[in-house]
């Protein structure tokens, strides 16, 4: 019995389960997608994992690694060349399982096993995912279902047109003359010589003689006489 035992040793012996595994892997990379039954798609699953992840770093170590693995040269080649530049942005999850119709001759559960970046029916590049429209339940109250919350988002203003600048041709450069300062042409002219005119001499006149008080009583006496 098998009990607690996670290993699914598949019905075979150690030796021949780790040869069909690897050339189930070695199929995988190659043909990106193969179909097997689902027992083994899920042990591959395992194994093929850890390969990939190996492949993103792209050192001697890293492929001498997955050679003792896979023991394929080409298969090496082309997981460090081709797959690991898909898978280098995705973080784990490298393969998908899809179940089949049971196989008609003995009933097994049938599976098919790819890589998820090279299956562009389910991922397209540039797919876009609609978001759900979240709502908000009111407060509680003794009727039935609350009114959801109708309140809008604001409008997101648009981004105004970005206008191009127009295209400045060549400037024709244009000389440029010196600018006469006024238009009337400046004569220098000799400065006017004024000539003092001769101040007129006053001769001064004598000054009169005040009569001395005799004089002045003689002339006193001869107009009493006179009259």
């Amino acid at each position: 019995m098998r009990h607690g035992k996670k290993v699914n040793h598949l019905g075979r012996t150690d030796s021949h389960r780790k040869a069909m595994l690897a050339n189930m892997a070695s199929s995988l990379i190659t043909h990106k997608r193969i179909q097997t039954t689902l027992a083994k798609a899920k042990a591959l699953r395992v194994y093929v994992e850890p390969l990939l992840t190996k492949s993103k770093s792209d050192t001697t170590h890293s492929r001498r690694t997955v050679f003792s693995y896979l023991q394929d040269k080409e298969v090496v080649a082309e997981l460090f060349r081709d797959v690991a530049e898909k898978i280098a942005n995705r973080p784990g999850g490298y393969t998908r399982i899809i179940k089949l119709e049971n196989r008609l001759g003995d009933n097994a559960e049938m599976a098919l096993i790819e890589l998820v970046d090279y299956n562009t029916t389910y991922t397209k590049d540039g797919a876009t995912t609609a978001k759900k429209a979240t709502r908000r339940r009111g407060g509680s109250g003794k009727g039935g279902a609350k009114a959801a919350d109708t309140t809008a988002a604001a409008p997101v203003a648009e981004a105004a047109p970005v206008v191009a600048a127009p295209v400045v041709e060549d400037a024709v450069v244009v000389e440029e003359l010196p600018i006469a300062i006024g238009t009337e042409t400046h004569v220098e002219t000799a400065p006017e010589v004024v000539e003092e005119t001769p101040v007129a001499e006053v001769e001064e006149t004598p000054a009169a003689e005040t009569p001395s008080a005799e004089e002045a009583a003689d002339n006193e006496e001869q107009a009493e006489k006179g009259e």
